[in-house]
């Protein structure tokens, strides 16, 4: 996949991870910054607007529910937005704050709900909200199952269910894109 150009905001907010350590920090392919990086051009690839790009590249901030290093604490967030603008940020919040195990098992209901595990408040997001956390989530699972064959071995059931309950919230290429990193490879003789 292309790399995505890389503007003034994406400058910067690498020259911040790069700062916050993410350069030194082991991920399933090498270092977190260049997982962040990916995340960001499987977003371009999927012609995400710069704002969820930029997002993607800072996915891991504040931390997550499944990578509990938080690079930045929550109460310096006025620097992030300082830096990757008022969306970008909140939608890096927004990622960071999901309580999985509470909201994953919401997706099939007709209205899921999110719950934000710094604040133990659930809410229904806007369908941009859901749509955003949809391809984000995507990118950032996809990644590691790409890089790390064992991790799409153990994980990959789990991850291309987890897809398809994202699906009405992802747009058909990143939903292609689920379904062939995904689906496991027919055995032999089938």
């Amino acid at each position: 996949m292309p790399d995505a150009p890389i503007d003034r905001r994406t400058h910067a907010a690498r020259q911040l991870l790069h700062d916050l350590g993410a350069e030194t920090l082991d991920h399933p392919g090498g270092t977190l910054l260049a997982h962040l990086d990916r995340v960001r051009r499987q977003l371009a690839h999927w012609n995400a607007r710069p704002t969820l790009r930029l997002a993607g590249l800072c996915h891991a901030l504040y931390g997550t529910d499944g990578f509990a290093t938080a690079l930045l604490p929550l109460d310096r967030r006025t620097e992030a937005t300082g830096i990757i603008g008022p969306e970008a940020e909140s939608l890096v919040h927004f990622y960071a704050s999901c309580d999985r195990r509470a909201t994953y098992s919401t997706l099939t209901a007709e209205a899921p709900h999110f719950r934000d595990r710094f604040t133990d408040r659930t809410f229904v997001p806007t369908r941009r909200r859901w749509e955003d956390f949809a391809e984000l989530t995507a990118a950032n699972e996809l990644d590691i199952a790409r890089i790390d064959s064992d991790f799409r071995a153990r994980r990959g059931a789990d991850l291309l269910k987890l897809c398809t309950r994202l699906r009405p919230f992802l747009t058909p290429v990143a939903w292609q894109d689920c379904e062939t990193v995904l689906t496991p490879a027919p055995s032999p003789g089938e």
